[in-house]
């Protein structure tokens, strides 16, 4: 059984600044981390390996982002991951959500056979919650997203429950290979062992550029080429005050308020 855990490294948002005049973000000063998000992925992953018991399981954790990013990988070794894979090539940035998806596709597709992939139901700093659905249909396999749990895997399906738009919740089976999206729910990240910790200095990264990816994935179909979408400003949004509650559960009084909402700003 092989695992797959997509990892975006990120600022840290917390110590990111806005350049409000000129709409761009300065994460320069900042310093990275993994995904809060992505590390619920990487638990989730290292939980199932160890309830585990049909056969070995094997966890990989696959990373796109400049060499720096290493470092974040290496993080992923010390906590419970076999390997650490860095898609890292000048022309994959400024790659934007469905560029990314098709990037590590294409990388997957290369690295071969998984039986299962993970992720974060988003990032932090872009906040999309797009790149795992895109990854899933480029590889044209099954997903399911807001996991909060993992109840069964077996060598051909894996069983989950996930959250919908309502907050009801959903169990779900789907056959492998499958990729799901997971919440912050899932799994408490735990801190690595000094063991591990001091191994993952020195664990080989394995390093994939765009030409290891040929046969897969063009160059205009990644980076700033690739990307159908620009981010053209950055606003911070002004702190407001709800003018209004509406409850859903009210289900024809709720439908009546948003029709009048609609009406009053001439959206329909």
């Amino acid at each position: 059984m092989n695992i797959l855990v997509l990892i975006k490294e990120v600022p840290d948002m917390g110590k990111v600044t806005f350049d409000n005049e000129r709409g761009v973000v300065n994460r320069a000063k900042a310093p990275a981390e993994i995904n809060p998000f992505d590390e619920n992925a990487l638990e989730a992953a290292i939980d199932l390996k160890h309830s585990y018991v049909h056969e070995d399981l094997r966890i990989t954790a696959l990373s796109m982002g400049p060499e720096r990013a290493q470092k974040s990988l290496r993080i992923a070794y010390a906590r419970g991951a076999d390997k650490g894979v860095l898609l890292t090539d000048i022309k994959f940035g400024g790659s934007d959500a469905c560029a990314t998806a098709r990037t590590l596709a294409a990388a997957i597709h290369v690295m071969g056979k998984f039986d299962l992939i993970l992720c974060g139901e988003k990032s932090v700093d872009g906040d999309t919650a797009q790149v795992g659905a895109e990854v899933a249909e480029y590889l044209d396999i099954p997903h399911c997203y807001y996991v909060g749990a993992i109840e069964e895997l077996t060598a051909k399906t894996v069983v989950v429950c996930a959250e919908d738009i309502w907050g009801q919740m959903q169990r779900r089976r789907m056959k492998l290979p499958a990729l799901i999206s997971v919440t912050k729910n899932i799994a408490a990240p735990r801190l690595p062992s000094v063991r591990r910790r001091l191994e993952s200095r020195t664990v080989e990264i394995g390093k994939m550029a765009l030409k290891d990816l040929s046969g897969y994935l063009k160059e205009e179909e990644t980076g700033i080429k690739g990307s159908p979408t620009k981010v053209s400003k950055v606003i911070v949004p002004q702190d407001t005050e709800r003018s209004s509650i509406l409850f859903r559960d009210e289900s024809e009084a709720f439908m009546n308020s948003i029709d009048q909402i609609l009406l009053e700003k001439g959206l329909v």
